[in-house]
């Protein structure tokens, strides 16, 4: 007895949870049905978003981790034709240990003429790599694959330049004036991630026969880099040593990177694609909050009995609703714990795909914030979509819960509620992103798709309930359904809506991008572009093209390379620039010189300088940069150009059509300034041919025959390169693709959930139907038709949002032109439609199923 005595007393000193929670709970775990379509709406939502947060922390925490490898050393220091001075080596030198390579685009070349566009990396093999090691095929030290024999120097090239070349290992390429010995493949190097995009295939040889090759003339676009591996390797170390470079050499004007920032526009890109996906993937849950308010309105309509007891037994309705909560949080307690930990398996399950197939370092760990971030969105998307159908168990009466009569309630508090979780939720979206004009721009755009998408869903139930009668049951069926009281009509135009929008916006973005190659084919923007022209052969080459291409556009302008460095003599760092116009502050920029307005251009704001203009230096800049750069006319600019610092006073603003794919430069400045400075020019040629492979042909023969004549002339063809970044994009593509993927998902399981919904009411129509003779056809048949007449109407309205989405982020953000694809669009739609009905008569099958007489016998 007494031990008896002692547990109860040990029980009673234990804190009791609250009633309603206690009693929340019971009633959760004796009946959890109806949220099984609440739970996997919610997971999947939260599990994209932790699962893209924790992808990109762990690539960040693989940047970091793998620094010195990927770029070489500790820090970094490059510079665009023109070597280091000895004071400059001497000073990494004292330091450290020092790893060169330059960088350059070439012509690689087989004996019959036949050339590829290639990308130089020229190395000393007795400093280089650094760190990590270059893998080759044969296996063999990088030394061996790169030294000379019988007095041909080899090369390590990427295996895409065998393909293009129809050539194979031991073969001999013409580069500039130098022949070399395809020795080995290139499979990997350590440092790749630090070079950027490259539009042709990697050639490793030594910096000797770079110079032996004659490619590095005065002008030519070349990037020196050195590698400083510090003696200490401390962080405070390497601060130090990046200010005391900077401090030194305060006119260098090269570009510095540290091993903790090896990459920034990488970093930025990665950035900008992980809130991209994040908003996808939080479209997947925002879609899936039709299944949450669905699931809820559901549970409350199964809890009217114990709801309605409670209140005769004298419960409020406050707490009445806390009980309702309770158990809804309980069950979105549940999912977002499901979600949180499959978006951590997310990083686990993909770092070793992304290593082998993008070479990227992912180092695989858990992302806090983003599973922070993930659970909040998760609550936040509850809230919004819950506490609305949660308000009827507290407002209406115990009559009107016993006789199914919900009028009389008050729901505006809930609303006020549902607001103030969706206004959080918008607050924090902006909070979150990288890009606050995205993520300003996503918010936008979700309060714009709901209230079109309700308003839709409203015009819909008017216009059904306002049309004439129709002699058709079967119609006037299903147009009393739309419109009715509980009426599916607004759940489904969400579902539908949301999903088709997300899908058609995808679709036509990237149907934009493709676009942009076909005009490549259509010949509506130059064949070509030849850089590193040397001065001295510009006559030579113009009488080349016009010869090789008869009545081709040609058009030629000198190019340097330079940085800005200063604003209004404010170091560029020190500088708020806006995102829109960081992209001019990333490496050097091409800079030339004009006596009249560009072509492809036109002035904006101010006057063009005389043609024999003597006098201070004055530069053009495109106008969106200026803005973005806060630069007005009559505002000082600095710019190294070639390690010289030049002070130009902002003449003019120009609009550039970057579209033209013509020449085009952000910064033109008056001809003295570089009077009698070393460039070479860039030329651009464009033709028309009869068909594709008619201009192909033209293509290849004419990029031959400029490779044999003038070997150190690199050619660029448009199309080309149109093609690498349209292979880029439809890699990125797949993975907004997969996120789009999750929001079809979550929003076929919202649309399931709507059609359960239903059930009670659909199957007391069944049975009065049948009792009035109506078989399973008709109803199936009227079903079909509500059904379609509701997903035909947010077809249309998805169509023209999603249309408008496409053209904003492909015109305003892009800078592309927007293509409308009417046969996709409407494959889409057709396909939504299909889906709909399907699901819908999946969904009303029990209604359709069931006989008349049980259901009528039933109390």
């Amino acid at each position: 007895m007494r031990a008896k005595a002692s547990r109860v007393e040990q029980r009673s000193k234990i804190p009791k949870l609250p009633f309603a929670l206690r009693f929340a709970l019971r009633d959760l775990l004796g009946d959890p049905r109806g949220f099984g379509v609440f739970i996997a709406c919610i997971v999947i939502g939260v599990a994209a978003i932790s699962g893209v947060s924790g992808l990109s922390c762990s690539l960040a925490q693989g940047l970091a981790r793998e620094g010195r490898t990927i770029l070489g050393g500790d820090a970094s220091f490059s510079l665009v034709s023109r070597e280091f001075s000895p004071e400059q080596r001497a000073f990494f030198e004292a330091r450290g240990r020092l790893s060169e390579i330059s960088l350059m685009r070439a012509m690689a070349r087989r004996d019959d003429g036949e050339a590829a566009l290639v990308e130089i990396k020229a190395v000393d093999p007795a400093t280089y790599p650094t760190f990590g090691a270059v893998a080759l095929d044969p296996d063999m030290p990088l030394a061996e694959a790169l030294e000379e024999r019988n007095g041909l120097p080899g090369v390590a090239v990427d295996p895409m330049l065998l393909a293009r070349l129809d050539a194979k290992l031991g073969d001999a390429v013409m580069i500039g004036v130098s022949r070399f010995t395809l020795r080995a493949i290139l499979r990997s190097e350590p440092d790749k991630l630090a070079g950027g995009i490259g539009f042709g295939p990697r050639v490793m040889m030594t910096r000797a026969a770079l110079w032996g090759a004659e490619l590095a003339t005065p002008g030519s676009i070349v990037r020196h880099v050195v590698r400083v591996t510090l003696r200490g390797g401390a962080e405070a170390d390497l601060k130090a040593f990046a200010a005391d470079a900077a401090n030194a050499f305060p006119q260098a004007g090269w570009e510095s990177r540290t091993r903790d920032a090896v990459s920034p526009q990488f970093s930025r890109n990665l950035d900008r694609f992980a809130q991209l996906l994040t908003l996808v993937a939080l479209t997947a849950l925002v879609a899936g909050g039709a299944g949450v308010a669905n699931a809820v309105q559901g549970f409350v309509e199964r809890k009217r009995a114990q709801f309605a007891i409670l209140k005769a037994l004298g419960a409020e309705g406050s707490r009445v609703f806390r009980i309702a909560l309770a158990q809804v949080l309980a069950a979105a307690s549940f999912a977002i714990l499901l979600g949180l930990v499959a978006g951590a398996a997310i990083p686990w399950g993909a770092a070793q795909a992304l290593r082998d197939l993008a070479d990227l370092p992912v180092s695989a760990s858990l992302d806090a914030q983003g599973a922070l971030y993930g659970a909040l969105y998760g609550l936040l998307v509850v809230l919004i979509f819950a506490l609305v159908p949660l308000g009827r168990a507290h407002e209406v009466p115990v009559a009107a819960l016993l006789r199914d009569d919900p009028r009389g309630a008050s729901l505006a508090r809930y609303r006020a509620g549902a607001a103030a979780a969706a206004i959080a939720l918008a607050v924090l979206v902006m909070a979150t992103s990288f890009d606050v004009k995205l993520g300003a721009a996503y918010v936008a755009a979700a309060v714009a798709a709901f209230a079109l998408l309700r308003g839709a869903a409203w015009v819909a139930m008017r216009l059904a309930r306002g049309l004439p009668r129709s002699r058709n049951a079967r119609l006037r069926f299903a147009l009393a359904n739309i419109w009715r009281p509980k009426s599916l009509t607004p759940a489904l135009m969400i579902s539908i809506g949301l999903t088709q929008t997300l899908l058609i916006s995808l679709v036509l973005v990237e149907g934009a991008i493709h676009n942009e190659l076909a005009r490549a084919d259509a010949g509506e923007i130059p064949n070509f572009f030849f850089i590193d022209v040397p001065k001295a052969q510009t006559e030579a080459f113009v009488d080349f093209l016009s010869a090789e291409a008869p009545g081709a556009r040609i058009e030629h302008v000198p190019m340097m390379r330079g940085r800005i460095v200063a604003v209004k003599d404010a170091a560029i760092d020190k500088t708020a620039v806006a995102d829109d116009a960081k992209w001019a502050l990333e490496g050097d920029r091409g800079v030339t010189f004009s006596a009249t307005v560009p072509a492809n251009s036109a002035l904006a704001e101010g006057e063009w300088w005389p043609a024999n203009y003597v006098g201070p230096p004055l530069v053009s800049l495109e106008q969106k940069v200026a803005e973005g750069l806060g630069l007005t006319i009559g505002d000082s600019i600095r710019v190294n150009v070639l390690g010289r610092e030049v002070t130009a006073q902002v003449a003019n603003l120009r609009r550039v059509d970057w579209r033209s794919y013509a020449i085009n430069f952000i910064m033109v400045f008056s001809p003295n300034v570089f009077a009698g400075a070393p460039y070479t020019e860039l030329f651009t040629v464009a033709y028309g041919a009869p068909s594709v492979a008619a201009r192909d042909a033209k293509d290849a023969r004419l990029a031959r025959e400029a490779a044999k004549r003038f070997p150190s002339i690199v050619s660029v063809r448009v199309k080309d390169a149109l093609a690498a970044i349209d292979k880029i994009a439809g890699q990125l593509a797949l993975a907004a693709r997969a996120a789009a993927g999750l929001a079809i998902v979550t929003a076929v399981l919202a649309l399931a959930s709507a059609l359960a919904s239903g059930q009670r009411a659909r199957l007391h129509d069944s049975v009065v139907l049948k009792t009035l003779g109506a078989t399973r056809l008709w109803l199936a048949t009227a079903y079909a038709l509500e059904f379609g007449l509701v997903g035909l109407a947010a077809s249309l309205i998805a169509v023209a949002a999603g249309s408008g989405a496409a053209y904003a982020m492909t015109t305003i953000l892009m800078k592309i032109d927007f293509a409308f694809l009417p046969w996709t669009t409407a494959l889409i739609s057709l396909a939504t439609l299909a889906v709909t009905i399907a699901l819908g008569l999946a969904g009303a099958w029990r209604a359709l199923s069931r006989r008349p007489g049980p259901e009528l016998r039933q109390p």
